[in-house]
């Protein structure tokens, strides 16, 4: 028995082998894979899938261990895409991840061959490149499934799944519709992982967090410091895991 066929030898027991050739086979794209991103990441690829492009620009810091998958203090300063790729790769050798250390926005889009995947994973913060990333993934034949605001949240029992214009509860989802009325709606619907809960931030900041997390208050007010929101590991796993279901269950319907 090879190495790829026992790995995968419990899923294939509840899929079959025909969806399990059919998983490995797909193609994803994931932007973003900070707290929930990376163990969207991860699930994929213990789920089966092999084709596999994981996009982030940002190192690993401290701040990051909390929450994400790849962050150690082992890997502080390291690019996230290279640790995770490592991680991922130790779990199937034979999986093909691509790394794009880069930031997605209007001018890199292109560069990105989003009509070539036939998942989308959304799971950036920065308001002005989510709105452009769902326009443009909306308008490719593939699946967009996107993350809404994983902040300030502790219950994992309010995380749900609903269509983009029926998310209630989310800052960040009404901010993206409040822009989205003004501006090109997306082509197609498409679902979001997201909370209403919203609690409050009880600490004291101690150090500036120049992390995408703040990227939405900046955008609306950059002459305000930007602003620090508490993360549980538990809430940004469950977004990250729902999302990585989402594509799985998308795959085994079809």
């Amino acid at each position: 028995m090879d190495i790829e066929k026992g790995i995968f030898k419990r899923t294939e027991l509840l899929l079959g082998s025909d969806l399990m050739n059919k998983i490995s086979s797909t193609r994803v794209i994931i932007f973003g894979v900070g707290g929930v991103g990376s163990w969207c990441a991860e699930s994929l690829v213990r789920s089966g899938i092999k084709h596999l492009t994981i996009v982030d620009a940002d190192r690993v810091c401290e701040t990051n261990i909390n929450r994400q998958l790849m962050a150690t203090t082992k890997t502080v300063g390291q690019v996230k895409v290279d640790v995770l790729k490592s991680r991922l790769l130790d779990i199937n050798p034979d999986a093909e991840i691509t790394t794009l250390a880069q930031v997605y926005s209007e001018e890199s889009s292109a560069s990105f061959h989003l009509g070539t995947y036939d998942y989308i994973i959304d799971a950036i913060d920065s308001l002005k490149h989510k709105i452009h990333l769902i326009q443009a993934a909306t308008k490719t034949q593939g699946t967009l499934f996107s993350s809404m605001g994983a902040a300030l949240k502790m219950d994992p029992s309010r995380i749900k799944v609903a269509e983009f214009w029926k998310v209630q509860g989310c800052r960040l989802a009404s901010a993206l519709r409040q822009r989205m009325k003004k501006e090109n709606k997306p082509a197609k619907k498409f679902l979001c992982v997201y909370s209403d809960e919203l609690l409050e931030n009880k600490g004291l900041v101690y150090e500036q967090d120049e992390s995408k997390s703040s990227a939405l208050l900046r955008e609306k007010n950059p002459s305000k410091k930007a602003q620090v929101n508490g993360t549980m590991s538990h809430i940004t796993a469950i977004f990250g895991l729902n999302l990585a279901g989402l594509v799985i269950q998308d795959i085994c319907k079809e």
